[in-house]
């Protein structure tokens, strides 16, 4: 039986934004909040990728402490999806983007 050697100070993962979905908002980790370096966002929508967008902007919704509130935006789109995913960062655009598929 071969054995495989743990070593606890091995290759670093880089930190990853993270995004929550729940029934009434969007979640933001530290790492996504560093990415954006914003106090409000916007949101949007593309059905047919089934991704969401959250991008830094002057005048856009507030993100309180790591929440955005964002039921409204979800019963526009019809989102019903709840759980973590993993974002993309754009730096171009400085967006967010979150497949919920």
């Amino acid at each position: 039986m071969p054995f495989e050697v743990y070593k606890p100070r091995g290759e670093r993962v880089p930190k990853l934004p993270l995004v929550t979905i729940s029934k009434n908002s969007i979640v933001l980790n530290k790492h996504a909040r560093e990415k954006l370096d914003t106090e409000k966002v916007e949101l949007a929508y593309d059905k047919e990728q089934n991704t969401i967008r959250i991008k830094a902007t002057e005048d856009g919704q507030n993100i309180k402490k790591t929440k955005v509130f964002s039921r409204g935006f979800f019963n526009h789109f019809n989102i019903a999806a709840k759980g973590k995913y993993q974002a993309k960062y754009d730096e171009k655009e400085n967006a967010l983007y979150v497949s919920l598929d």
